[in-house]
């Protein structure tokens, strides 16, 4: 299965919700998407939440995620 190119849905404009990665025509950012996922939510209800967006923009937040996370380096704090 082809990876989803997130580059032809997602949008960083630092006119645009403080640069914030969003769904591209709209003023969703990722992070709602996939905080929305991690939180429980399905994409059917995603999808309800937010009518301006489609399965494959779910699919590109999660690509976009995958590939900023792959950049990262994220490290556990012991406090």
């Amino acid at each position: 299965m082809a990876r989803t190119n997130w580059k032809e849905r997602i949008t960083i404009d630092p006119g645009l919700h403080h640069g914030d990665p969003c769904i591209t025509g709209t003023r969703i950012p990722v992070t709602t998407i996939v905080g929305s996922l991690a939180d429980g939510m399905t994409a059917e209800e995603i999808l309800d939440a937010y009518p301006q967006l489609s399965r494959a923009d779910i699919q590109a937040a999660l690509a976009y995620a995958a590939d900023v996370m792959r950049q990262e380096l994220l490290l556990p704090f012991k406090g």
